[in-house]
């Protein structure tokens, strides 16, 4: 009897934390994100494009990107960009090897702040360059893989609140605009919206066909070399 009087209360205690954790969730609309590479080739333009679930005004909207070592953004030309307020963008580090190729560099840390959609008052988006790496030759394929994982949307309300039931205090080391020098708290949602990659195929040579690369760069050097030594003895003049 004592056991089936219990049975009650945990029924009623699991059904009470089951619908107040589909209040939070009703409460916490979900943030869609995405993102889209445009043109074509080994630079590219890397779109993203976040809807918040709530109303951020008076908020910086920023998205965290984690690139891997197959591409990265040129700090010379973010540089530019942001001169000409075309776009706006903190790289970490900030100082990278624009010719180093995909396997002598590091993965690197961009926080690309986003700009209000006009269409949409809930909508942010923002665009940066992109360029990819040159890659070890492949056995097999004439493609690398350069995967994209899916951005980490931020919120910096200096002066407004956010819901503790949908935001979280998040570990970000900048300002709240490219602009501003000063800290700032940032905050990430804590219903993180669907995981979502982003694929770039890189162009690769086939290891296959290293000894044919090799034989004719060396036959070309040799011919070029031959060429300019036989004009120098031609038409070179020589002191005595």
């Amino acid at each position: 009897m004592a056991g089936g009087r219990r049975e009650p209360v945990r029924v009623g205690a699991g059904l009470g934390a089951l619908l107040c954790a589909l209040h939070v969730q009703a409460a916490c609309r979900d943030t869609a994100v995405t993102q889209e590479l445009l043109k074509e080739g080994f630079h590219r333009d890397l779109l993203v494009k976040v809807e918040l679930g709530e109303d951020a005004g008076g908020c910086a909207v920023a998205a965290r990107m984690h690139l891997p070592p197959g591409i990265y953004v040129d700090p010379y030309e973010l540089a530019t960009l942001q001169q000409h307020n075309l776009t706006k963008a903190v790289l970490i580090p900030d100082v990278i090897d624009v010719e180093a190729p995909e396997y002598l560099a590091r993965a690197l840390l961009l926080l690309l702040f986003l700009e209000p959609d006009a269409r949409c008052s809930r909508c942010f988006r923002a665009a940066v360059p992109v360029h990819a790496r040159y890659h070890r030759p492949a056995k097999g394929t004439e493609e690398a893989l350069v995967v994209l994982e899916s951005p980490e949307v931020l919120l910096c309300c200096c002066h407004s609140h956010l819901s503790a039931e949908c935001w979280e205090p998040a570990e970000v080391d900048a300002p709240c605009s490219s602009d501003d020098t000063g800290p700032c708290q940032w905050h990430s949602t804590k219903h993180r919206p669907a995981y979502e990659e982003l694929m770039l195929r890189v162009p690769v040579g086939l290891r296959e066909h290293s000894s044919l690369v090799c034989a004719l760069t060396l036959l070309t050097t040799g011919l070029c070399s031959g060429l300019i030594l036989a004009a120098a003895c031609k038409y070179g003049h020589f002191s005595q």
